[in-house]
């Protein structure tokens, strides 16, 4: 077993929109992202997604809901099949908790896209 300090993590990696594999439990993958700028809009068709918010501020804006504004320790979690997009104005520091083995992009391919997690 070993204890993971967030601070200490984020500091290890400065690449926005790549995700940083943290732990993996019970089938599930949380992972540790820096993101700044709009992301693609996607959906993942087989998996919620959890966005916690550690550090700066987070949008996640929808089709057919209204936009989710999260603030530092504050989360939300994104219903399987619902198109959305995180956008972040400034550099934020997000912990995501999602089934192992989903794919930043969901059912979108993008030069964004993700398969092979480095581990923090």
């Amino acid at each position: 077993m070993e204890k993971v300090t967030l601070d200490a993590a984020f500091d290890t990696f400065d690449e926005h929109w790549s995700p940083r594999l943290a732990a993996e439990l019970n089938g599930q993958a949380v992972k540790l992202a820096k993101l700044e700028g709009e992301f693609v809009w996607h959906r993942h068709d087989d998996a919620d997604e959890m966005f916690l918010v550690t550090r700066g501020q987070l949008r996640i804006e929808f089709r057919e809901e209204e936009d989710v504004v999260l603030d530092e320790g504050e989360f939300v979690v994104v219903p399987r099949g619902v198109e959305h997009r995180p956008v972040a104005d400034e550099e934020a520091e997000v912990l995501l908790f999602e089934p192992a083995g989903t794919t930043n992009t969901g059912n979108v391919e993008s030069e964004l896209t993700k398969t092979d997690l480095e581990e923090v």
